[in-house]
């Protein structure tokens, strides 16, 4: 017969062993945005950076941008399910000198069907000629119209 001290251990551990698996969101793979912007990230290494290429697409209204390297990070996902992440990206520019570099800060997002998507802010630099003019070289947007989904994991 079970004594009271079993059936209490019992009854505390029975809910752990039917909870499901919370599922981990890792940026490495292929993603694209509502307005069909492309982002390919690497796997991540052990410290949690990644590195990759992002290219707008043709709604994002940056005709001049080529394919362009990214570089970031996200936390650890044996500490937290949906991460933040943060990376850069120094854009390369058909036929110009013009220097411009954005900064992506969001959250990896798991839902209850384990669809993954980005929800993110970005900040957009562009050089600016002289100090009088600094005020017109930052720039302020969300990635897409409201996020970004997954299109393929990385092997």
């Amino acid at each position: 017969t079970l004594t009271g001290t079993s059936v209490t251990l019992l009854s505390l551990l029975l809910p752990l062993t039917l909870m499901k698996v919370k599922a981990k969101c890792l940026l490495s793979g292929s993603w694209r945005s509502d307005t069909s912007c492309r982002m390919v990230v690497s796997t991540l290494d052990k410290d949690n950076r990644f590195s990759g290429f992002y290219l707008p697409g043709p709604a994002a209204g940056y005709s001049e941008l080529l394919t362009s390297p990214l570089e970031g990070s996200q936390q650890d996902t044996e500490l937290i399910s949906q991460p933040t992440f943060s990376f850069t990206v120094n854009w390369k520019l058909q036929d110009s000198e013009t220097a411009r570099t954005s900064v992506f800060l969001g959250q990896c997002y798991v839902d209850t069907k384990g669809e993954e998507t980005l929800h993110a802010l970005w900040l957009l630099r562009e050089a600016a000629d002289s100090p009088a003019e600094d005020w017109k070289g930052t720039r302020i947007g969300t990635m897409g119209k409201s996020s970004s989904h997954r299109t393929a994991r990385s092997s």
